[in-house]
């Protein structure tokens, strides 16, 4: 029996069957059954067997599986000695979807795909013999978080880590185009050339003139955004890693614009052929100046973006549209257009019921919360990604006059019921910045060098969460109740400041900071001001009880910790983000990300195979009544925990609006049908927006034929 011809199995039966209730029960023991039919029938016979750990590793050497440098880098004895730590540990997958996962997306196999080359445990081990370089201390510990699931890497660097053919590490990039042709055609090569190499690209194209822009020395007429979004869709079609996967791009523009209208028209499932962009993900930045003019119901000038380059010589992005409004507006020499604030306003809902899309970027929020010097124009694929980027200018021959920086993800999420578990908190946040300080000092994406220039200038990493609402749920506590913003806050304050004491440590062992570090509000100490003047400690008895065991800084621990940044600097320009994750957290059998579960007994569509069902992660009779679905629940409860932990991430968290199409009788106050309107989401992005959030991601609508509008796509972070 091999992987391509596995016969008569019975997992999937098993596993469908818990979607039938018994006597009014989830018959949740069929999961474990299908769990166990699982490794029988097809881990078991179709894993190859080694008789040493040695045998195995030269195996994997020898036909080409695995590089040999990273594993050069420790004496047999060691690895050993590793194996038989991780072997001592007994981990066992909880569900049939999370073994499943694994086996089939993570799991080496041969050449020919008819055997399992790898264990979980092996895979942990590689991560940890990779991402240690050497070091056996941090492989130890980074075997340590992998093994008990307190840390997950991001998929590509899970997936790729020490094998000999392999896509990059990194999650996704972020690249922006200015206003010239020698810029977009880089920029589309630089497209293809990302999504070649693997992960989503997010694209800015707010700094192109409109279309019917004049163009110098020509009588014609700029030709505007659409076409070059079109040009951006056909190179992620054609570039798709050989068939394997789908090239995956999203497309940013600022809401003021001149194009917004024709750009949001593109993604209409009744646009002409000619502007239509099918797989191209839209997003839209958006200055506080929308949200004031929207709420006056007054008119707004969209402006032309080669009128606002010529006035105030820098490219439009870089321009503070709330602070220059008057001005713009005022300013006969730059081409302007009026439309109404509300009436766009309702545009954008209409197509976020249709499609989820666009994303939205808060760019201001995103920009007075930046403690780094610089300017935040854009996000990536997931919305989680905001850090500082300039310019490039290029020339005729397709060369940099000048550098700029462009970002390049490095990703991976605490568990949080794990975490919670640490025997040591601190030391597990900061081996996990040890790991991914590895992959930002590896990685050299030579062909696109804007990318490479960001990422040896900033040391950029983005630590996130997942399984936000298990926790909830295992503790017996309600998703947005007083509870569990208490437990929010004080479990994201623990991140910033494990990641702050890691990254200023690796400096200090350096001697190396972030780059324009002097400039940023962590050398002038300002950033710690909340942190030394508020009050960090838990409120709620329920969340005191919960971190009773666990250090919590005082003002006086955050004192400390800004003179030591001040004296030694950080490594890492940015450390924390929270990404949507999908399938990896099925492989840490807990929830997605820090959004609700959407339904008790989650259905997954697998290709070939049809559903797999799979049981809300610590679901039993106590805790079911702490899992409502998302589309059950008012979301200005989710945007209250987002927006609790966003005060301490440094970036952007993936922000899901779950809606259903015809909303339950009494959910919001403000309505007196239950049929979902472009009001409810004007009033939700209003409601995110004045409570500090920097972005929302997609909003999912829920239908009555069961269908989910607006469902995520986003491989690179979901997967």
């Amino acid at each position: 029996m091999s992987l391509k011809d596995l016969g008569e199995v019975s997992y999937f039966k098993l596993n469908n069957e818990i979607n039938r209730p018994v006597n009014g029960q989830i018959p949740l023991n069929k999961d474990k059954d299908a769990l166990a039919a699982f490794f029988k029938e097809n881990v078991e016979p179709n894993t190859r067997k080694f008789a040493s750990i040695k045998e195995k590793i030269d195996y994997l050497l020898k036909h080409d599986y695995l590089e040999e440098a990273f594993i050069a880098n420790y004496s047999d004895a060691f690895i050993e000695k590793l194996y038989r730590y991780l072997d001592d540990q007994h981990f066992t997958f909880k569900s049939f979807m999370a073994a499943y996962k694994f086996y089939s997306q993570y799991a080496l196999k041969n050449n020919e795909g008819t055997e399992y080359l790898e264990s979980y445990e092996d895979r942990v081990a590689f991560n940890a013999l990779y991402f240690a370089n050497g070091d056996e201390e941090i492989a130890l510990r980074l075997a340590d978080e992998m093994i008990h699931q307190r840390y997950q890497p991001a998929t590509p660097s899970f997936l790729n880590a020490g094998r000999k053919r392999r896509g990059e590490l990194v999650s996704c990039f972020l690249i922006q185009v200015t206003d010239d042709m020698n810029s977009i055609g880089r920029s589309v090569n630089s497209a293809l050339q990302l999504s070649r190499i693997g992960g989503g690209v997010g694209i800015n194209l707010s700094n192109l003139r409109e279309a019917g822009a004049p163009i110098k020395g020509y009588d014609g007429a700029a030709s505007g955004v659409v076409p070059v979004m079109k040009l951006f869709e056909d190179s992620f079609s054609y570039s798709n890693q050989l068939g394997q996967r789908q090239g995956a791009g999203v497309v940013y523009l600022d809401v003021f614009h001149p194009d917004i209208e024709v750009f949001l028209s593109a993604k209409k499932e009744n646009a002409d052929e000619k502007i239509r962009v099918k797989t191209l993900s839209l997003g839209v930045t958006v200055p506080d100046k929308f949200y004031e003019l929207a709420r006056k119901n007054e008119d707004m000038y969209l402006f032309s973006p080669y009128g606002i380059e010529r006035e105030y010589g820098v490219p439009y992005s870089y321009v503070d549209i709330t602070e220059e409004y008057d001005n713009l507006v005022a300013n006969p020499n730059i081409r302007k257009k009026k439309i109404r604030a509300r009436d766009l306003e309702t545009e954008l809902s209409k197509l976020q019921q249709e499609s989820g899309y666009p994303y939205i970027i808060n760019i201001d929020t995103a920009n007075k919360a930046n403690p780094i010097d610089g300017k935040i124009v854009m996000s990536n694929l997931c919305s989680e990604i905001l850090q500082v980027q300039t310019p490039s200018a290029i020339n005729d021959r397709q060369e940099y006059d000048e550098l700029g920086t462009d970002i390049s993800c490095n990703l991976g999420s605490t568990n949080i019921v794990n975490l919670m578990d640490s025997p040591d908190f601190g030391q597990s946040v900061r081996t996990m910045v040890r790991g991914l300080t590895y992959i930002t000092d590896a990685s050299n994406i030579e062909v696109v060098p804007s990318i490479q220039n960001g990422n040896s200038l900033n040391h950029t990493i983005g630590l996130g969460a997942m399984g936000l609402h298990s926790f909830f749920a295992k503790q017996l506590m309600v998703y947005g109740s007083e509870e569990s913003i208490d437990f929010t806050n004080i479990y994201f304050m623990l991140l910033n400041y494990w990641t702050l004491i890691e990254s200023n440590q690796i400096a200090k062992e350096r001697k190396q900071v972030f780059h324009n570090f002097e400039k940023s509000k962590y050398a002038d100490g300002t950033y710690f001001d909340k942190y030394v003047t508020g009050d960090f400690q838990p409120k709620t008895a329920k969340v005191k009880e919960i971190f009773k065991e666990i250090f919590i800084p005082t003002a006086e621990d955050w004192e400390a910790l800004r003179e030591a940044v001040k004296e030694d600097g950080l490594y890492h320009q940015n450390r924390l983000a929270v990404a949507p994750n999908g399938s990896i957290s099925y492989i840490n059998d807990t929830s997605a990300s820090l959004h609700p579960i959407t339904r008790l007994i989650e259905e997954r569509q697998e290709k070939k195979i049809g559903k797999i069902y799979y049981p809300a992660p610590y679901l039993n009779n106590e805790t079911l009544p702490y899992y409502t679905s998302a589309y059950d629940m008012d979301m200005r409860k989710v945007i209250d925990v987002y927006a609790t932990a966003q005060q301490h991430i440094d970036q952007g968290m993936s922000l899901t609006l779950f809606m259903r199409s015809e909303i339950p009788r009494g959910l919001y106050e403000w309505k007196n049908e239950t049929k979902q309107t472009t009001r409810d989401l004007n009033i939700l992005r209003n409601y995110a927006f004045y409570k500090g959030c920097k972005s929302i991601y997609y909003v999912r609508t829920f239908t009555e034929d069961a269908e989910e509008i607006g469902s995520n796509q986003c491989e690179s972070c979901v997967i």
